[in-house]
Formats: structure tokens, C-alpha cells, sequence
């Protein structure tokens, strides 16, 4: 593999990883939400990555996203606006604690991705220094 072709591949790892972070942080800015019994949940966003051309060392894509469930959770909740005739409101099924070990896992992968690109930019600024 060139030099090109670790800072592309890892480019198209911090494409993935700022993907997967933005869907992170959306999900921790919304994990309070609350939604009358009758209305979806917020749905919490997971980023599918997978490998762009396979086999070919051509790093990694957003494959897509998936959505969590729009019925969300049932909490008591009988002094809240939205609440119903049984007090309840739905609140997103968000686990606050596995988005954050997401957002380290996904922030870990960028700065890595990031630390490649960078590398490979001093290798080439040095490559130039050479040859003057």
C-alpha cells in the first residue's frame, strides 16, 4: 500500500467514526425526550460501517442506520404535560451508559485514523525537505 493510500483509508475511517460520533451525540442529546403514550419514541441512530471495496484495501463507508425501537419505554410519570390518563409517557429505550462506551470507542478509532493521516503528512513533508 502507498502513503496515498493509508491517508485515504484512513480518511474514510474519520468519515465513519464522525458519522458514528454525530449518531452518538444525537443519541445522548435525546435520551430525555419524552412523547405522549399515542407517539414513537425517539428512535436512537446506530451507524453501520463497512469495508468499501473489500479485498481491496479500500478503507471503510457508512453502510448505513439503523434505527431503534419507536415504541421506546413506559415511565410513570403523572406530573409531566404528555403524560396520559395512567400518568405514563414514552421516554427513547437509550442506555446512557453503552452510548458513552460507544462515544469512547468511536472517539479512540478517530483520533487513530486521524494519528495515520497525520504521520503520513509528515512522512511526505519530510520526502520534501529531501529533495531540495
Amino acid at each position: 500500500m502507498s502513503m496515498f493510500g493509508a491517508i485515504a483509508n484512513a480518511g474514510s475511517g474519520l468519515v465513519v467514526y464522525r458519522k458514528w460520533l454525530d449518531a452518538v451525540s444525537d443519541n445522548v442529546s435525546n435520551i430525555n425526550d419524552v412523547a405522549p403514550t399515542s407517539g414513537k419514541a425517539f428512535q436512537a441512530r446506530y451507524v453501520v460501517a463497512q469495508a468499501a471495496n473489500y479485498g481491496n484495501a479500500g478503507g471503510a463507508q457508512v453502510g448505513g442506520v439503523q434505527y431503534g425501537d419507536a415504541q421506546g419505554r413506559l415511565v410513570y410519570q403523572p406530573d409531566h404535560p404528555l403524560a396520559d390518563a395512567k400518568g405514563m409517557v414514552r421516554v427513547p429505550d437509550i442506555d446512557l451508559s453503552d452510548q458513552m462506551g460507544q462515544l469512547i470507542i468511536a472517539q479512540r478509532a478517530y483520533q487513530a485514523n486521524l494519528s495515520v493521516v497525520q504521520r503520513a503528512q509528515d512522512a511526505y513533508q519530510s520526502a520534501l525537505e529531501l529533495g531540495k
